[in-house]
């Protein structure tokens, strides 16, 4: 942490507070003549101005060490007590030290007056409190500060390597049952099954590619979604439909790559799809420039165990964007996710 006697804050709070203390001390101590006699004014002023030099080294050299006693932010009041009973002893003994050099001097128009010292004790005191308080609130509005900086990139790197491990394990799934019905398709029908091998092909250069950006335009995850829909169809037949109500104007907007290729495949993980019972997914768009993907909902007796990717892969992905959060909406019939588009 920075310490804030480096820090423009500090600094101000210096030039503001030694000129005028010196000032008052010497007006407390000496009286109307410290205005009225150049003489006066010009040694006075040169003594107490090498006092402040000295006690502001001296209490530079006691603070950090009693700040580093009391490190954290929860002992606050214990070290600002700590702080304010030593500067305070400092400030004393430097400032009522003028008083006896003054009278050793024998400084023009200076009378003794123990009340005159008593008074220039009592103001070091409580000015010396007004400057350690706010001493310490600079100090802990850095810290503060820095602290939420910290948190704030620990967060971000945190989010980037889930998403990270998201992406990874993305391609492995989706190819691992591709494959497996390609298997099975070579030896049943050798045309299909090269048909299917293209499309593959085609849908894992879009995964591979799509880790170098953020966001893609929806245009081309539309084009990449029929690639993926046509494996889909292959491997389940008539127990899946995708239908799609896509307004033109919003094929240029953007979105995080993969996004509905997720969503389909969420839908189909998640529940039963036979010719009897088809699963339908509807892509379709609104006007407040959304996209919204459902499907009617026949869910699995048994569910398929997660792997993690799904949902949470997009909602980390719109929280590393700094986007809306999707809304994911199930009224027991149709389950919607509905994303932004940027």
């Amino acid at each position: 942490m920075k310490s804030p006697a480096n820090s423009r804050y500090f600094i101000l709070l210096q030039v503001a507070i030694i000129p005028l203390c010196c000032g008052l001390i010497n007006w407390i101590l000496i009286g109307t003549v410290y205005w009225q006699n150049w003489r006066t004014f010009g040694l006075a002023s040169s003594i107490i101005v090498i006092l402040s030099i000295s006690n502001f080294m001296v209490n530079g050299f006691i603070v950090p060490r009693l700040r580093e006693s009391s490190p954290e932010p929860a002992q606050y009041l214990t070290k600002t007590i700590r702080q304010y009973m030593s500067t305070a002893t400092c400030s004393c003994l430097h400032f009522g030290l003028a008083y006896f050099i003054y009278q050793w001097i024998d400084l023009p128009g200076f009378v003794p007056d123990p009340l005159r010292l008593m008074f220039c004790v009592l103001f070091t005191l409580l000015a010396d409190a007004v400057v350690t308080v706010s001493y310490e609130n600079i100090y802990n509005f850095g810290y503060w500060q820095q602290s939420r900086q910290e948190v704030e990139t620990l967060s971000k790197a945190q989010l980037q390597a889930q998403l990270d491990a998201l992406r990874q394990q993305v391609n492995p799934h989706f190819l691992f049952n591709s494959l497996n019905t390609l298997t099975t398709l070579i030896g049943e029908d050798p045309q299909k099954a090269e048909i299917f091998c293209y499309e593959l092909s085609s849908v894992y250069r879009y995964l591979l590619r799509s880790n170098e950006t953020a966001l893609v335009p929806l245009t081309n995850e539309l084009e990449f979604i029929n690639s993926y829909y046509h494996l889909l169809k292959t491997r389940h037949g008539d127990g899946v439909t995708l239908v799609t109500h896509i307004q033109p104007g919003l094929k240029a907007l953007h979105l995080p790559p993969l996004t509905l290729q997720l969503l389909i495949e969420n839908a189909v993980k998640h529940n039963v799809i036979l010719p009897e019972e088809p699963l339908t997914i509807t892509l379709s768009t609104t006007e407040q420039q959304r996209l919204t993907v459902s499907n009617n909902l026949q869910r699995k007796p048994h569910r398929d165990m997660s792997n993690g990717v799904g949902l949470s892969n997009i909602l980390t992905k719109y929280q590393m964007l700094n986007l809306p959060a999707p809304i994911i909406e199930d009224d027991g019939r149709e389950f919607r996710v509905t994303i932004s588009l940027v």
